[in-house]
């Protein structure tokens, strides 16, 4: 197999588009921890600092993602400089590389939003108790017993 330049460029589109994606989400995670920390330092509850956490190994999960991307695109652009120069064997491998680092930023990346579904489980799931509680308990409004009564007719 004979590797022309434009091969390794194809890996430039996707490790842009990568990087776009998780500067944007690095950026909301960076907002979401200052956040946080302002509501810890008024509140200090261990909730604020589980989240903290957790929002903590996102951010060094993203940047790993960014660096192994920004590999991959490096040698794609050594790759390319290697065709030029007539080694086709060391081009090859260093193709490889690059789309092996390019699969490992995706592996991570799916790591990242696998935690990140988890966390907003977690959420759901303690606003899904709150509003289960208000349920059970006695309303005085006749439309909330109503509706309660409703939802337990339902399940």
């Amino acid at each position: 197999m004979e590797l022309t330049v434009s091969t390794p460029a194809l890996l430039f589109s996707t490790v842009s588009l990568l990087m776009i994606a998780f500067t944007n989400r690095f950026l909301a995670i960076s907002s979401l921890i200052r956040d946080l920390h302002e509501k810890f330092k008024e509140n200090p509850e261990s909730v604020y600092v589980d989240q903290i956490r957790n929002l903590h190994k996102r951010l060094l999960l993203i940047r790993n993602i960014q660096v192994i991307s920004v590999l991959s695109l490096l040698l794609s652009a050594i790759c390319m400089l290697i065709i030029f120069q007539g080694s086709q064997e060391t081009a090859r491998w260093l193709f490889g590389a690059a789309l092996v680092l390019q699969i490992l930023a995706l592996a991570v990346s799916a790591v990242e939003i696998s935690i990140s579904i988890n966390a907003l489980k977690i959420e759901l799931s303690d606003m899904e108790k709150e509003l289960n509680a208000r349920d059970s308990a006695p309303a005085s409004n006749p439309l909330l017993s109503l509706r309660s009564l409703r939802k337990r007719l339902r399940k």
